[in-house]
């Protein structure tokens, strides 16, 4: 009798985690990622980069986005860079260079240090990571050396530098689920 009641139990345990574990993993909400190709990178406070201004070496070097998202920079002052591409900086820098301080000024600029991402949970060694242009989820779990055995393998939690929480996403979805610097990923326990 005992033996029966033991296995009754186990069976409704198990009938019902299996109903409830999709439900404590936000199934019911999770994200299916819909971009097949990565996002424009954006620049925040953390990031360093280095400007050529061709043919002028005084203004030639490397900036750091300050906390408040602003490059110092000579001669204009300092320059909004925060929520800009690189492009975007670029055509920023030449309308204040121009005509005024450089005629015609032919502007390069390369990013030297992302801000870094951060991965927590079921990872074999969580932490912050550099980022690396056009990283996925499945990149920042190989860079802290793989899932662990506990790891839920289909769906990631994922918190956007600023937004106020994370949210779930799958990871059998059609498309890659892309990170950006600054970003804080989970990774999940899976159930049975």
């Amino acid at each position: 009798m005992r033996l029966i009641r033991c296995l009754q139990w186990l069976l409704a345990a198990i009938t019902c985690s299996a109903m409830i574990a999709p439900t404590c993993a936000g199934a019911r909400d999770v994200i299916v990622p819909m971009e097949a190709t990565a996002p424009k990178y954006t620049l925040g406070a953390g990031d360093k980069v280095h400007v050529v201004v061709f043919g002028v070496l005084e203004l030639t070097g490397d900036y750091s986005v300050t906390p408040g998202g602003l490059i110092p920079f000579p001669l204009v002052g300092e320059v909004k860079a925060a929520g800009k591409t690189v492009p975007e900086l670029i055509d920023e820098l030449h309308n204040k260079l121009s005509p005024n301080y450089v005629l015609d000024p032919k502007i390069s600029i390369d990013v030297l240090n992302y801000r870094p991402f951060f991965i927590l949970g079921e990872v074999t060694k969580p932490g912050p990571y550099p980022y690396q242009d056009a990283m996925t989820v499945q990149q920042a779990v190989a860079t802290a050396e793989g899932y662990t055995y506990r790891a839920n393998k289909g769906i990631v939690f994922l918190r956007h530098e600023n937004e106020p929480k994370e949210r779930p996403y799958s990871l059998k979805g059609p498309y890659p689920v892309w990170i950006h610097p600054g970003d804080t990923i989970r990774i999940g326990e899976r159930y049975f």
